[in-house]
């Protein structure tokens, strides 16, 4: 797969490296590092013993494939100063949420061959959910290459560009939102006497289960509850407060938002 190199070693660097090695795709020799903060560098180093760099040209000219790995608001101050250095041939691939092809296009050219992926923080512990399109310059085998890389640490699928502000507001953000869920849960039993520690367990688990589950059995959602709600049981009395306080339609909301502000960030 030739060599890789990431423009940024933040948490979702360090998730893709840990990936990548652990999925053997890439030697270590053949990953190469760059970020401007030292001690990123530093602790990349001893914790994957790839190859830093100290320079973000050399980096560029190392990589047959480079991962941008970089916040929306520093990618647009990133591309201009390694634009140059990139080669038609180079595989572009950028992370950063809202940020559309077309604007990646216009810094490094339109021949250029560009990827826009939106992974999620999951991805830290090998469950992450990423999906990924590209120009019309990329090659199938590269494209293949690219949802490999990132099925690393969990799963990738490819999608219409027109599709990643959704899935930002929905995998992205999503998270966040079953975080929310999970403290609810947890402070639910402490309301009712169990220790926090112990809830927060066993509300966690619940919900990894629950995902297992629906991703498991391909059933819809509704089945599976509808299997846990008897008649005049315990689960029906919590699912009627659930509905009547608009679990569901905060939910959707919350997605549309968050898929709003996306495409805010891409214009």
């Amino acid at each position: 797969m030739g060599t890789i190199g990431f423009y940024g070693g933040g948490n979702m660097g360090q998730a893709m490296l840990l990936g990548l090695l652990q999925a053997e795709l890439y030697d270590k020799a053949d990953i190469f590092v760059y970020d401007a903060y030292a001690p990123t560098l530093e602790k990349i180093n001893k914790d994957f013993g790839v190859r830093t760099l100290q320079a973000a040209d050399t980096l560029i000219k190392k990589s047959d494939s480079i991962i941008f790995a970089v916040k929306p608001d520093v990618l647009p101050k990133v591309l201009p100063q390694v634009a140059k250095v990139i080669k038609k041939e180079q595989l572009v691939i950028c992370i950063a949420a809202g940020v559309t092809i077309d604007t990646i296009a216009d810094y490094l050219g339109e021949d250029q061959k560009i990827l826009r992926v939106m992974p999620n923080t999951p991805a830290l512990v090998g469950e992450g959910m990423s999906a990924v399109c590209a120009n019309q310059n990329v090659t199938e085998e590269e494209l293949a290459q690219t949802l490999a890389i990132f099925s690393s640490f969990g799963k990738a699928v490819a999608v219409p560009e027109k599709m990643m502000d959704v899935v930002t507001g929905l995998s992205g953000s999503g998270p966040a939102f079953v975080y929310l869920f999970i403290e609810a849960l947890a402070d639910g039993a402490v309301f009712e006497g169990m220790p926090r520690e112990a809830a927060y367990e066993f509300a966690a688990q619940t919900v990894l289960g629950a995902a297992k589950m629906v991703v498991a059995t391909k059933e819809h959602p509704a089945v599976l509850k509808d299997r846990v709600t008897s008649p005049g049981g315990t689960t029906i009395a919590g699912v009627k407060v659930l509905e009547t306080e608009g679990l569901r339609a905060a939910a959707m909301k919350a997605v549309s938002a968050a898929t709003k502000k996306s495409r805010e960030l891409g214009k």
